[in-house]
């Protein structure tokens, strides 16, 4: 800031602490700002608050450490460089929301003026740098390259393709990924077939070589392997980890020294095809109207110690990921299938955590203890919900069902978000081939067991809390102001009222939805709402969760699959002295906390949220490419579609009751011109008034399906048929003769609107 005038010392204004932020040199976090205007004690505390309401004003985004104005770009951040233009590189932020309003900046690359001054390396379409960015006065962006980055893993996977030449080309399977690249080094690759490729020098010339063969990119493993590749995902163990989890999985479990709970009937209820059973509970009647309770959680840190391999490869990856043919898991197969596994007949080490549930229905009081286990049963979903129908359940089925009922009855009065989201599950038969693709069905046995798990979620964040301990928080802020105002807006067009001047909660969002009782105006007004919610993340800094409408929340229960889930557990140990060391020499001694770990909890935070944004991103790319290679045999065929998203260049429609969002371009809806009103989500004909608008049902005619991208393409039902391919057309990587060198990925790469995150977090993603 030298140079620069003195700022006014004091509690600044809105408009003060924006000219601060956009016109620092460097990154502009609370910190900063209090420095820059003096402030000290309770004028600290004042600004927190402000730029809380400015964050919830739309007026600024960003974390605490480093805000920017809202629409605007970080300080320091890292782009992706996408174009050249007359000369100059164009660049765009890696990270953009695709839920934010209108496109991402475009931002030029400026070479340093000062003489002597070091100049960036040479650049190339795809290339990634880190970058320090300005807002010019007339609105444009500059960004000057501190460092060129590593290159991503996305674009390196794609199809063999032969041009009339016999030159061979790699085309990307990332929608992404417009250019194709020459292939230097095919190896033992032939057309058509799915590879794995690196770059052989700095020049887009000097193109790729092929170092992996994986196959026929239209087999169902293939399609799991793309987004393990596209989003960079580490799927193989090093070999130190390998070595170190058989020695973590044969550490003695103290009887003495653990609460034993092996005589309790305790059950984990889990999908058919569960790979990992870290979860159970329990229940019976306390003879007062109430009943005591049990959730017993696999033990985990036990076994991954901070510091350990385990741990470092663990903490890089931070969740399992799951797809329909295969899981990447956090944890060694040793640990995470076996050991740490709530299998019935085995003792297992637990986190119990017990549950006082009082006659109302209100969790009274609750203890956690490290305990010894032995699960008496292992059942299904479906079986368990079959049990119950059937009238004649088991004892501890109807105990488990009855406390349910009680948890239920303050889960309504809580009256959290409700929102119906259907989950497409993708079923394989024995060779891995796609059986059936159908929406999952909901059940009360989901329920009960998401009702026990918040219960322990909210126990474990108030128990820390009553210690005054480091806590990882599952945070879901209210929506902003600037996404209510668009909700409002949106609304109106329907004749609809949302009044911004009360405070909103999901009781709001229920009860609109409850009183509409036209089924397509209900999909259209839940689809609303959600595109409205903020994403969900992890942070030690406690902001309530909003969709569950609870002010104190954590994610304890799956601990097997999520870090955030260790952390917290590691955390209890500490602030409960549960400690349990390990035998000397053989791995670290604690399993609680490491004081770098609550040290830097915001970092960790940070870091855990994004490899689970990356998770949900790959898992639904995924059954993406799932249900289009579903339907590349019915290419032709009329579909009923709602219309889920309307943009300036057509609308996305999905097929009712399968899902699978494609593009109708705008090019195919005939010669008459289309305005496209934003406020109403819709296209208007200028001449017929003809209307297609977010929400609407209609037939359309599919016309495209790509397995490899998972984009689909419909069109009217009575458009030329110029317009569609014949059935079973080829997809990317098949050329035809003559077509010439494939530069272009484009004409497969149909593209997609972007969608909200998932704010259901308190069901189990298993």
């Amino acid at each position: 800031m030298k140079g620069k005038p003195k700022l006014p010392q004091g509690m600044p204004t809105r408009e003060q602490v924006l000219d601060f932020i956009q016109s620092s040199d460097t990154p502009a976090g609370k910190r900063e700002i209090a420095k820059a205007f003096g402030l000290k004690g309770q004028e600290k505390i004042k600004l927190k608050a402000l730029l809380k309401d400015m964050a919830e004003e739309g007026l600024i985004d960003g974390k605490k450490s480093a805000y920017h104005r809202m629409g605007g770009v970080p300080k320091v951040t890292t782009l992706t460089i996408v174009d050249i233009d007359e000369g100059d590189l164009i660049a765009e932020p890696e990270n953009w929301d695709p839920e934010a309003p209108g496109k991402p900046p475009r931002l030029t690359i400026r070479e340093p003026k000062q003489r002597g001054a070091k100049r960036p390396p040479a650049l190339k379409r795809g290339d990634r740098v880190l970058a320090r960015t300005e807002e010019t006065e007339s609105g444009s962006w500059i960004a000057h390259v501190m460092k060129k980055l590593p290159a991503r893993t996305e674009g390196l996977m794609g199809v063999v393709e032969f041009d009339k030449t016999g030159k061979a080309w790699l085309a990307p399977v990332d929608k992404r990924v417009r250019q194709s690249a020459p292939i230097a080094g095919v190896g033992s690759a032939g057309e058509g077939q799915l590879v794995i490729a690196e770059r052989v020098g700095r020049s887009e010339r000097a193109g790729v070589k092929v170092v992996e063969v994986v196959g026929d990119p239209l087999a169902p493993k293939s399609f799991s392997l793309i987004a393990i590749a596209k989003h960079g995902i580490p799927h193989i163990f090093p070999e130190e980890v390998l070595e170190e989890a058989p020695r973590a999985a044969k550490l003695k479990l103290s009887e003495k020294q653990r609460e034993d709970l092996r005589h309790l009937p305790i059950a984990a209820i889990d999908p058919a095809d569960a790979r990992d059973h870290d979860d159970a509970i329990w229940a019976e009647p306390d003879g007062q109207g109430g009943f005591n309770a049990l959730v017993a959680i696999a033990d985990v840190s036990f076994y991954v110690r901070p510091g350990s391999a385990l741990d470092r490869e663990a903490r890089k990856r931070g969740n399992s990921v799951y797809f329909p043919d295969r899981v990447v898991p956090m944890l060694p197969e040793v640990l995470s299938a076996d050991v740490c596994s709530l299998k019935e007949g085995e003792d297992r080490a637990a986190m119990a955590c017990h549950l006082h549930i009082n006659g109302d229905g209100k969790v009274s009081s609750f203890r956690f203890t490290r305990a010894l286990v032995r699960i008496a049963h292992n059942i299904a979903y479906e079986d368990a919900q079959k049990a119950v129908e059937e009238g004649n359940p088991p004892e501890y089925l109807a105990n488990l069902w009855a406390a349910w009922k009680a948890l239920a009855a303050t889960r309504h009065a809580r009256d959290p978000l409700e929102l119906e989201l259907p989950e497409r599950r993708v079923v394989l038969n024995e060779k891995g081939q796609i059986a059936e693709i159908a929406i999952r069905e909901r059940l009360d046995a989901h329920r009960v067991v998401e009702d026990f798990m918040i219960a322990a979620n909210v126990a474990a964040a108030k128990a820390l809390e009553a210690k005054t301990a480091p806590v990882v928080y599952r945070i879901h802020e209210p929506p902003s102001r600037e996404k209510l105002i668009a909700l409002r807006d949106y609304l109106a067009t329907m004749g609809k009222k949302l009044a911004l001047g009360q405070v909103v909660t999901p009781g709001l969002f229920n009860r609109m939805l409850k009183d509409i009782t036209d089924e397509a105006e209900k999909a259209l007004v839940m689809e609303a709402v959600l595109r409205s919610q903020t994403q969900a993340y992890y942070g030690p800094a406690n902001a309530g969760h909003f969709g569950l409408s609870l002010g104190s929340y954590a994610h304890f229960t799956s601990p097997i699959r999520r870090y955030s889930d260790l952390l917290v557990h590691r955390a209890l140990v500490d602030a409960y002295k549960l400690e349990q060391p390990a035998p000397p020499g053989s791995l670290p001694p604690t399993s609680g906390l490491s004081e770098r770990d609550a040290k830097s909890l915001d970092q960790v935070s940070d870091a855990i949220s994004q490899t689970e944004r990356r998770a949900m991103e790959a898992e639904r790319d995924t059954i993406d490419r799932y249900v289009a290679a579903w339907l590349s045999g019915r290419v032709g065929e009329v579909f009923d579609t709602r219309i889920t998203g309307v943009q300036g260049f057509g609308f996305f429609a999905t097929i009712v009751g399968l899902g699978g969002d494609g593009l109708v371009p705008i090019s195919t809806l005939g010669g008459e011109y289309f305005r496209h009103d934003e406020a109403a989500q819709a296209l208007v004909g200028t001449d017929s008034g003809t209307t297609y608008a977010s929400g609407d049902r209609l037939k359309l005619r599919l016309a495209e399906a790509n397995p490899l991208t998972g984009a689909l393409k419909f069109v009217l039902p009575d458009a030329e048929a110029g317009a569609i391919e014949p059935r079973g057309a080829r997809p990317a990587g098949r050329r035809r003769e003559g077509d010439g060198p494939p530069k272009k990925a484009g004409k497969y790469a149909v593209g997609k609107r972007g969608r909200p995150g998932n704010i259901r977090h308190q069901g189990r993603r298993k």
